[in-house]
């Protein structure tokens, strides 16, 4: 794993009025490693992910992306750090009025391509690596909620970015199509040497694709580590979380 990591935060600090998400993250992502980002509602999961493309903007230190901090880029200035970094969004955020093939071009034409046969074979790679071949026609509205999340994924890639940022990717699956999903985030890994960021609550799909856990409490990283530490730890807040154990008695309503 490279010593120099591809995404560096420091400090980072987001508030949204009196109310303080992130308070004071630093974190390191490398290069080709699948992240877990757990912890409960409202613990900042997402809020930490739209700094990484600068969707949002720190209050106070800074994000760094391949070298370059991105903390005060304006948006003409962020297009080339979301050539690097792509994004599948909870619900998939499909345009319904574009089919399939369009809504995975939309990112190419937003970026100036207007080569029709390059977006035609740029696209179809795209829908390939989600297996979806072949499927350009059709209109979101046909198709099932597992095969828009992989529209969505299909868009994320269809650029080859470096990093590939997952928001919930399994809300709304049923356990086979979650399934699918985590074997297209470990392909991407494994086959195409991405870096996955995946904020998630299935703790399944965290022991199968990821390599490292960050898990967030009160807008603080409160533990970070491989996997398989994870997996063992002892502490029991942690293994209250990954029991899915609230520690109410049953049988007792």
């Amino acid at each position: 794993m490279a010593t120099t990591p591809f995404i560096c935060i420091r400090d980072l600090v987001q508030r949204f009025g009196e109310r303080e998400v992130l308070r004071g993250v630093d974190l390191d992502i490398h290069r080709g490693e699948t992240i877990a980002l757990l912890g409960g509602s409202g613990a900042g999961k997402s809020v930490l992910l739209k700094h990484l493309p600068g969707l949002l903007h720190p209050a106070a230190g800074r994000v760094e992306v391949d070298g370059v901090d991105i903390s005060a880029m304006s948006e003409r200035e962020l297009g080339p750090v979301r050539n690097k970094v792509g994004m599948m969004f909870q619900n998939g955020a499909l345009f319904d009025s574009l089919s399939v093939g369009e809504n995975v071009a939309f990112p190419l034409r937003e970026r100036g391509l207007t080569d029709e046969k390059e977006l035609r074979e740029r696209v179809g790679r795209a829908l390939d690596i989600v297996r979806l071949g072949g499927e350009e026609d059709k209109m979101p509205a046909d198709l099932s909620g597992g095969m828009r999340k992989r529209v969505a994924l299909a868009r994320a890639v269809v650029d080859r970015p470096a990093c590939v940022l997952f928001d919930e990717p399994h809300a709304g699956l049923d356990p086979v199509t979650a399934d699918t999903i985590d074997h297209m985030i470990k392909c991407l890994q494994v086959e195409h040497g991405m870096t996955n960021v995946v904020v998630t609550h299935e703790m399944r799909s965290v022991f199968r694709i990821a390599d490292r856990v960050v898990f967030l409490a009160g807008g603080r990283i409160r533990w970070e580590g491989p996997v398989e530490d994870f997996r063992r730890t002892t502490e029991p807040d942690l293994r209250a979380f990954i029991d899915g154990d609230s520690g109410e008695p049953w049988g007792r309503c």
